[in-house]
């Protein structure tokens, strides 16, 4: 006799993660069996009252009925079963089992009303607690950390700081309060991040990438990357994880400083060259033909402007607290960028791009520093001319937004992986693909973003990888600021803004 080799199928015990959808579906069936048996209970009524109606009416009366109470039935059930889901879904993720569901948040306005928030908090905070005979090393564990070379704040629910060892980047005043040693490039505020976690997600994690303690040029100058890890229902639901990176990032801050050298020792050939170009321009202006004028006063333009690139390189490498100072007036985006127009449609057409400007010359006029304004839109021009495909089109447009003028430069190229986008801004940041297949430095996007928040405006990408970016600034009205900058003697420095933020035991303070 032959003996078969099929192994007998065993059939899997039911987790906890599956308790929710086989639930769900024993309800919904009970519920459709119902319906079926209340329509055959009225058929068996009408029956045996013998009444007497048609059979197309009789059917549109069950199957209406059928249509309407299961309906009925479905909403008031899903609206009752959410609480069921929701404890479910918590009690699954205590127990460590992996679920799609999405946590509950104990900050629902409707859990608080009810009390069921706090059932919520006390699943979470059994989840998250330490037992008893784990504490009793926290004396050792905080020695161990001190070790360490990377920061480690936590922090409480009132934001107040439970721990941070040696090496975490933050400083004690004499009044007791902690302030948080960050620059970040994105004004971020770490106390607001987290409040507005606590109100919208269970669980979250945000990372930064170089963040300095100081400015360039200062002592004990660190760079971190930083992770926040947050997770509702613990007491301290805020873990800050400062990795000092310092040793990778410095280099690119020792690059930039030589940038600046450079552009120091071009300043004073470029000034020369200016100088005779005038002159010449001058001496030779009876005796040179109109077209020989234009070259002459197109290569005074294109000095003055490479003059001001540089100006801005010194600038920038010694700009504080993101900002550099400079002088606004106000101007027409229509007249700064004919400043440059020539060049960037040299570019494009040596490069085989096809590029279309739409900058109205009644938009209203700006508070600008033409020099740099100018290489913002060089910059970005360039770029979108550079990854583009070959013929493609690059639209430059702009239109007023409330107080601001908001500038497009739009492409159709390779677009920007999700992954990049948030480092774009970064010095000398440059994707590997990037670094393959275009030439450039990482610092055009960094010195553009350092020019337009000196300027008091904004400035942000969008992309979708295969079908192009749109980067966009803003530039603020003059009518909107010119009281500022009269009052400042056309200084940037009433316009723009210098985020400071600090955390004190038990307390917020932002400024």
């Amino acid at each position: 006799m032959a003996v078969s080799d099929a192994k007998p199928v065993v059939k899997r015990t039911p987790e906890m993660r599956d308790f929710w959808r086989i639930h769900r579906n024993k309800v919904a069936a009970i519920s459709i069996l119902v319906q079926l048996l209340i329509a055959l209970s009225v058929i068996a009524i009408m029956i045996i009252l013998q009444v007497r109606l048609d059979v197309f009416l009789i059917a549109t009366i069950i199957i209406s009925l059928l249509i309407i109470s299961t309906a009925t039935n479905f909403a008031v059930l899903s609206f009752a079963m959410i609480p069921l889901r929701d404890l479910s879904t918590a009690l699954v993720n205590a127990a460590g089992q992996k679920i799609d569901q999405k946590l509950p948040n104990p900050s629902n306005k409707e859990y608080k009303a009810t009390g069921f928030s706090d059932m919520l908090l006390s699943i979470y905070k059994e989840h998250t607690e330490t037992s008893p005979d784990k504490t009793s090393t926290s004396d050792e564990l905080a020695s161990a950390l001190n070790l360490t070379s990377t920061g480690i704040i936590i922090l409480d629910k009132n934001n107040g700081v439970i721990f941070a060892n040696r090496a975490a980047p933050i400083s004690l005043d004499a009044k007791g309060a902690y302030h948080f040693d960050l620059l970040f490039d994105d004004g971020t505020d770490l106390i607001e991040w987290i409040d507005q976690q606590r109100t919208d997600n269970v669980r979250a994690r945000k990372i930064w990438l170089r963040v300095p303690n100081k400015v360039i040029g200062q002592e004990d100058r660190r760079i971190f990357n930083i992770t926040v890890d947050f997770e509702q229902g613990n007491a301290a639901d805020a873990i800050i994880t400062a990795y000092d990176e310092t040793e990778i990032y410095q280099p690119e801050d020792d690059d930039l400083d030589f940038i600046s050298f450079a552009a120091h020792e071009l300043r004073g050939p470029i000034t020369v060259i200016r100088g005779y170009l005038d002159v010449l321009a001058l001496e030779l202006d009876s005796k040179l033909e109109p077209d020989q004028k234009e070259l002459f006063q197109r290569l005074i333009v294109s000095g003055n402007r490479l003059s001001g690139y540089i100006n801005n390189i010194l600038n920038t490498s010694r700009y504080d607290r993101r900002h550099l100072k400079l002088q606004l007036h106000e101007d027409s985006l229509a007249t700064i960028y004919e400043t440059i127009r020539d060049d960037m449609e040299l570019r494009a057409r040596s490069q085989h791009r096809s590029l279309s400007v739409d900058i109205p010359s009644d938009l209203p006029t700006v508070a600008a520093d033409r020099s740099s304004i100018s290489e913002v839109l060089s910059n970005l021009i360039d770029n979108a001319i550079k990854y583009s495909d070959e013929g493609g089109a690059v639209r430059v447009t702009a239109r007023a937004k409330g107080k601001h003028v908001e500038v497009s430069v739009a492409d159709n190229g390779i677009g920007i992986p999700a992954s990049v986008i948030n480092n774009l801004f970064h010095k000398f940041y440059r994707s590997h693909r990037s670094r393959e297949t275009v030439a450039g430095t990482g610092i055009g996007l960094y010195l553009s973003k350092a020019i337009i928040e000196s300027h008091g405006g904004t400035i942000g990408v969008s992309s979708i990888e295969g079908q192009g970016a749109t980067f966009t600034f803003t530039l603020p009205i003059y009518a909107a600021v010119s009281d500022k900058l009269h009052d400042a003697d056309n200084s940037n420095t009433e316009i723009i803004s210098a985020g400071n933020s600090w955390i004190k035991n038990h307390t917020k303070y932002t400024g």
